[in-house]
């Protein structure tokens, strides 16, 4: 994302801005040796993120880790002013930190089970993403929570970047921690079968297999079950035959066909 070279701010909207910890977006130009963020706000106005002011959450030797910062050269990032510097030019000190106490302080008022948010996915691993749903704050989303396909890791459904939305499962407010939901947002099984008849041949995604046969992913949150065959691995896209659809049961038998 380029810059944006058109807003300006005079210094009387910029204390305002600040006293409301109002929200503004800063492109970072530059990553010093110290780890501070230097780049600009509005009409090219200096501005500077210092390390610790990079991120709420630090690592054990209570610094701002690294992968808060490192990637973040050449993109536009939403933070609050944290002091105004007035010399010949007005220098402001930036900090995503405040914002992100904002966010959680936000949250812990108001965030319920059944809340729809929008994220982004920061991490991925055998058991879950982990998705940023606004100033830094995590919530995580296990694989059980991803649709009914049986998936070996995050990274089979999402990439690290992707913008989803999620829906609030839980949310313990002494812990802080979050946990999510992506499924509802599928379909549901009727819905996702409604298209798919008896005999029809479509394609498939190996997805695991277990005694009484090999489990194929015919769309995101729609299993069937199919009959054992050899040479077949997790994540291979197989051709099926619909052999039968039991709607009361919400199950359907395949027959791998190449």
């Amino acid at each position: 994302m380029a810059k944006n070279k058109t807003l300006k701010y005079t210094l009387e909207e910029l204390k305002e801005i600040k006293e409301k910890q109002q929200v503004l977006d800063m492109y970072i130009e530059e990553i010093d040796e110290s780890l501070n963020m230097i780049g600009v706000v509005g009409n090219n106005i200096k501005a500077i993120i210092p390390r610790d002011e990079a991120s709420s959450i630090v690592g054990d030797d209570g610094l701002v880790e690294e992968k808060f910062i490192v990637n973040k050269k050449g993109k536009v990032i939403p933070v609050c002013i944290k002091d105004i510097i007035e010399n010949e030019q007005v220098e402001l000190i930036m900090s995503k930190k405040i914002l992100e106490l904002k966010v959680r302080r936000w949250m812990y008022m108001h965030l319920k089970p059944g809340m729809k948010l929008k994220g982004v996915v920061v991490s991925t691993t055998e058991y879950a993403a982990f998705v940023d749903v606004g100033g830094g704050v995590t919530g995580m989303l296990k694989i059980q929570d991803m649709s009914d396909t049986m998936l070996k890791h995050a990274s089979d459904m999402f990439r690290v970047g992707q913008r989803i939305n999620v829906i609030v499962k839980k949310f313990d407010r002494d812990t802080g921690r979050i946990e999510l939901s992506y499924k509802e947002f599928l379909g549901t099984f009727e819905q996702n079968v409604a298209k798919i008849k008896e005999g029809d041949i479509v394609e498939g995604i190996v997805r695991n297999r277990i005694k009484t046969g090999i489990f194929i992913e015919l769309k995101p949150n729609l299993v069937g079950l199919a009959e054992h065959v050899n040479g077949v691995e997790y994540g291979q896209k197989v051709l099926v035959s619909v052999k039968r659809i039991i709607p009361e049961k919400k199950k359907i038998k395949l027959i791998i066909i190449g």
